[in-house]
């Protein structure tokens, strides 16, 4: 009798399957990049769509799965989608994903993945390169940029704690320096690491939401003083929230005074080292100790895909002393090709494709083309909304991610912020745009994050126009 695992494998479905799913695809590129589906998303609240998903498992509807997905998605392609910091991928990505998934490659040791291993090495070497790295750096890729902050901190104790934290623990209290603006993952990396929220000092940020770098030595002699041994400082390039640039130059002339290990986390903005209009935002990363940059943010790539660069390859190979004797018998030198040694992973896709088919098929030109577009937008758009009486900007735009909100009449602050949170309601549930919100000092701001290389000025004036809309029916609802 025939095993049910023959027909599973079999190549003739799978070849039928795969072209259906293809093509599907492919419609839903041109509809989406085109704007010509009607809503960016179709809201349901969370308990709705769970009871939705139970039925569908349990009983035998014949809608196909992958259709449901895509009616019931966020559409990032569209070009009406500003939401998160999620690219909208190349086409060429979503083929590469498919390999790795297919061919199911772990990379932490270079029997088992041989090919991603060297094309990871290339990837990492060329982005040392864009960053001013010297022919000492070296870096490799991991699961996020959460992850990659985290490694970089604990490659940042290593170097700068005197005794061996990894092996024996510590007792003496640790710290480290970022801005109140930074992203949180900056604080889960120090609590992971046993530092408290007493070893997380926090910099004030300044009026443009940036760290004020007028104020770090206050808060290093502060910290100093209270007993806490502070290894190493952050600059974020940018910001989450606002998009907002830390001052790196002046971070590091402050972490070489200190002895510190500096580290960017440029998970967002890190890629516009590809941007000749741009890259003088990050003027001062070449001295960085380590700097971490997303390949699904700005670089057009899929989830789930960050590089971690090291200034010196010494500290890119010594984070992790633990050795698995059965996978890893070479002595212990530069294995660049056993990737399990760097990283926290010892499973890892292969991930370096998505990078290196983009560099091979299109070259460094596209990053530079998508980022100076999507930065030239946000600039574009903080115009027309400064020159709107009923919008207010939070901060000038440094990159793509810009806050604003309506600020109406007569309105007190507090009633301010009910009516940007009901306006950002009406346009979820509504789903013909897809933006965010976030809180700034007290207030409560729309927040877009201009991910889409077919938005244009004119879905901008329209998102405006519809937010006005919705803003005076709300408060038409309210007088009554």
């Amino acid at each position: 009798m025939k095993m049910i695992l023959e027909d599973l494998y079999s190549s003739k479905d799978f070849k039928q399957i795969g072209h259906e799913l293809i093509d599907l695809f492919a419609d839903h590129i041109q509809n989406t990049t085109l704007g010509t589906n009607p809503k960016t998303i179709r809201w349901n609240e969370p308990d709705k769509e769970l009871s939705f998903w139970e039925d569908y498992l349990e009983n035998e509807k014949e809608q196909d799965f992958f259709e449901e997905i895509l009616n019931r998605t966020t559409h990032i392609h569209h070009p009406k989608y500003m939401g998160h910091q999620v690219a909208p991928t190349l086409p060429i990505t979503a083929l590469t994903a498919m390999v790795s998934s297919l061919l199911n490659n772990g990379m932490a040791v270079y029997e088992m993945g041989m090919s991603s291993n060297a094309i990871e090495r290339i990837v990492t070497e060329k982005l040392c390169e864009k960053i001013g790295y010297g022919q000492q750096s070296s870096g490799f890729l991991t699961s996020g940029g959460t992850l990659a902050n985290l490694t970089a901190l604990l490659s940042a104790r290593k170097a700068k704690v005197a005794h061996d934290v990894w092996n024996n623990g510590h007792t003496e209290p640790l710290g480290i320096m970022v801005c109140e603006e930074a992203h949180y993952c900056v604080d889960r990396a120090a609590k992971i690491m046993g530092l408290g929220e007493k070893g997380i000092i926090k910099v004030p940020a300044d009026e443009n939401f940036a760290m004020d770098t007028n104020k770090m030595e206050i808060c290093y002699q502060k910290a100093k003083s209270e007993g806490i041994n502070i290894f190493a400082i952050v600059g974020s390039a940018p910001s989450t929230a606002t998009g907002a640039h830390d001052n790196l130059e002046k971070i590091q002339e402050f972490a070489q005074k200190n002895n510190l290990w500096f580290h960017v986390d440029g998970a967002h903005g890190g890629a516009a080292v590809f941007s000749k209009k741009y890259k003088g935002l990050l003027k001062g990363i070449e001295q960085a100790d380590s700097v971490v940059i997303d390949g699904h943010k700005m670089l057009l790539m899929p989830a789930i895909t960050t590089a971690l660069l090291f200034k010196e390859n010494s500290h890119a190979r010594h984070t992790f002393s633990l050795k698995a004797d059965y996978l890893m018998d070479a002595p212990e030198e530069d294995e660049w090709f056993n990737s399990g040694k760097r990283t926290f992973e010892c499973t890892k896709n292969m991930m370096a494709m998505h990078w290196y088919i983009i560099l091979k098929l299109y070259g460094e030109k596209v990053f530079d083309e998508f980022i100076t577009r999507q930065y030239d937008l946000a600039k574009d758009f903080a115009t027309i909304i400064s020159n709107e009486p009923y919008f207010e900007l939070a901060t000038p735009p440094m990159s793509n991610i810009l806050c604003f909100r309506y600020i109406g009449t007569h309105l007190s602050s507090n009633e301010l912020n009910i009516l940007n949170q009901a306006i950002r309601r009406e346009l979820l549930e509504d789903g013909e745009f897809y933006l965010v919100q976030t809180k700034l000092n007290g207030k409560h701001y729309l927040r877009t994050t201009l991910m889409n290389p077919f938005t244009s000025m004119e879905h901008l004036n329209l998102l405006l126009e519809k937010i006005k809309n919705k803003a005076e029916k709300l408060l038409v609802k309210k007088t009554n």
